[in-house]
């Protein structure tokens, strides 16, 4: 396509006239337009034009001067946008359309809402609650710009020049004043900037009369509705009265209680705060719902992944029809994805590096999702829209997970009885995932969770069955695409103890494995490498149990525990709302036999009592419950609709 002409905008205008200047719709969609292609000088003249819609090009900006002062519907869907500044120019712009644009973030949708003062409505949806987003995130970066400002000015000596102080300082907010997720980093610079150069103008008074009110509370608390699967209710409990509002007052510090372990004596407590108590799976944002199912969670990989504290603090959840992405220390749900029909079961992350038509290079957070349908669907997390759908079985998948050394390699395991290995492969310059089917694992029961072996993730596979804890050899070079199960592993002589349901699996480090599940109220800690090399031939071997951690004695299953690698915690929930806590380092470096009595937990972390929460709340059951990597964050699903985010304050 080459440049426009005003033949043509008469020609695709809307009414039918022989003027620009009386046209008021005009559709420009599909014609594989460049930015080089809109011309200011005669878009300007079009000085009625109302709708404007640009949907399905290739743009990657807009000229910042087209002089349409009257645009209140603005359609750029499916372009290369990269930046929405310019978006400025229209200040009397209602409804924008910016869907499959993929290099747009969700610091770009903050972005507009500032910008676009009369916004209602953005890709279809109500623009209120990103308003509200960016007015508590504009509140708090402003106080905070401000006592930065106020430290900066009294820290400066009297010889110094006003004018360079001040390019200082604007420097110095940028690069000190941080606020919320690094998801948003990009507006919250931009605003910290912002302010930080009005601060200046101002000679420092008119941030001070923006912030006479009062500062909102430090911590927060509920939010809109969930859904996920969890163990079953309990009969007779009494119901849970979580108010309508959307965020409340985080408690204090939540009630720990705790037995020493190991033999080197008592180990500090960790203080954990409450942050944030999150219904936000609820059919139709009720905050009455409190039977939504939330099933499982995981924490974003940390984009300086591989560096020594790496962390994230993004938390995804699913439930319901729903899957949300939420921040842990705002606790902004930053994205909220449903599918009607849908039950989602389960999450994982990876992390995608892709190339645009430009030849630059992208680092994408895909996230998997899937459920009782028996489909992946595969979430571009920052652009927010689905990007790929794989109809993997024919049956709900119960649980899903990424190679940690393919990022591109899927495990799914379903009712059907099978797990599936899957390269999902990279998506192309339309942005859509090409799947690929490597392996089909056959089981002998429904697999609950898996658990690619930690010590050399591209040979084998450990899986938690209902049947039981087994094992599959999933190497590629290998001639046989369908493969039946290697191992089976028991945890004691007896064969009582074969076919045990085993429904919590994680690796501690590279050798050492919890699970739970096999035996009644213990967690068991067993050494992969010790029992692999004394399997032999065998297709049943028993465990290398390193120690034993006592848990609840509940006989409700599907409790499900994880583990925190570097720092040699593991964590379960249990159907009193407790989180059991264990810091096992001193016991994965003795060597067998095992003690005689299980270890009991470092701590056990109270589910909050009402009056901490500002309202009723019953006994709820843990079912899930992970932390990030660096145990900064933990986040908890219960059976009552709502997700529970602790952070844990460093002494």
């Amino acid at each position: 396509m080459g440049p426009l002409s005003a033949r043509l905008l008469i020609q695709r205008g809307r009414p039918k006239c022989d003027r620009l200047g009386k046209i008021r719709s005009l559709d420009l969609s599909g014609m594989n337009l460049l930015s080089e292609h809109l011309d200011p000088k005669l878009l300007s003249r079009l000085k009625q034009l109302q709708e404007l819609d640009l949907s399905n090009n290739q743009l990657e900006t807009l000229p910042a001067n087209l002089g349409l002062s009257h645009l209140r519907i603005l359609r750029c869907a499916n372009n290369q946008l990269g930046d929405v500044t310019v978006l400025y120019q229209f200040p009397q712009l209602e409804e924008l359309s910016l869907e499959g644009n993929p290099f747009l973030t969700v610091s770009d949708n903050l972005k507009v809402s500032f910008l676009l003062p009369k916004l209602r409505k953005v890709n279809g949806k109500d623009a209120s609650s990103t308003c509200s987003q960016v007015e508590n995130l504009n509140r708090e970066l402003t106080s905070r710009v401000t006592a930065h400002w106020e430290k900066f000015m009294a820290a400066l000596s009297p010889e110094e020049e006003a004018e360079k102080a001040q390019a200082d300082f604007v420097r110095s907010a940028v690069r000190d004043v941080r606020y919320g997720p690094e998801s948003l980093s990009d507006f919250t610079q931009w605003r910290v900037r912002m302010i930080s150069e009005e601060l200046v103008a101002s000679g420092g008074t008119q941030v001070h009369e923006a912030n006479i009110s009062e500062r909102p509370p430090k911590a927060t608390t509920i939010q809109e509705p969930r859904a996920g699967p969890v163990a079953s209710k309990r009969p007779g409990d009494g119901p849970v009265n979580l108010s309508p509002n959307k965020r409340v007052c985080t408690s204090p510090l939540a009630q720990v209680e705790g037995s020493p372990v190991g033999s080197a004596g008592s180990q500090t407590a960790l203080q954990l705060e409450p942050l944030h108590f999150l219904q936000c799976h609820s059919k139709n944002n009720s905050p009455r719902d409190l039977e939504t199912q939330l099933w499982a969670c995981a924490f974003e990989p940390a984009w300086d992944e591989g560096q020594a504290g790496a962390t994230s603090q993004t938390v995804a959840t699913c439930g319901g029809e729903a899957v949300c992405v939420i921040d842990c220390q705002t606790g902004i749900v930053l994205h909220k994805y449903k599918a009607p029909s849908e039950e989602f079961f389960s999450v994982a992350w990876t992390a995608l590096t892709v190339v645009t038509q430009a030849g630059h290079k992208k680092r994408w957070s895909v996230l998997a999702a899937a459920g009782l349908r028996g489909l992946v669907r595969l979430l571009h997390v920052r652009a927010g829209f689905c990007c790929g759908l794989i109809r993997a079985h024919k049956k709900a998948i119960a649980t899903l997970c990424f190679s940690p050394t393919h990022e591109t390699h899927l495990f799914t395991a379903s009712y059907d009885k099978r797990i599936i290995l899957w390269d999902i492969g990279v998506p192309n310059h339309d942005y859509e995932f090409q799947a690929s089917q490597l392996l089909t694992l056959d089981t002998t029961s429904i697999a609950l969770r898996l658990c690619p072996v930690a010590s050399c993730p591209d040979a084998y596979l450990l899986a938690g069955c209902e049947g039981g804890c087994r094992c599959w050899d999933v190497r590629l070079d290998q001639p046989q695409k369908r493969r039946v199960c290697e191992v089976e592993f028991v945890f004691s002589e007896g064969s009582e103890a074969t076919g045990r349901r085993v429904d919590g699996l994680a690796f501690v480090n590279e050798d050492v494995v919890a699970s739970k599940g096999s035996s009644l109220g213990t967690i068991c800690l067993w050494s992969w490498s010790q029992t692999w090399q004394g399997r032999g031939s065998q297709s049943t071997v028993a465990v290398v149990v390193l120690a034993r951690l006592q848990w609840s004695p509940t006989e409700l299953a599907y409790f499900s525990l994880s583990t925190c690698p570097g720092e040699g915690m593991v964590l379960c929930g249990d159907e009193e709302g407790n989180v059991w806590i264990y810091d096992v380092r001193p016991l994965v470096a003795q060597r067998p036999p095992p003690p005689a009595t299980p270890q009991a937990p470092t701590q056990i972390l109270k589910w909050p009592q009402p009056r901490a929460l500002g309202q009723t709340v019953s006994r709820t059951m843990v079912n899930t419950v992970v932390a990030d990597p660096t145990f900064t964050y933990l986040t908890a699903l219960t059976d009552s609709n709502i997700v529970a985010i602790w952070r844990r304050n460093q002494p």
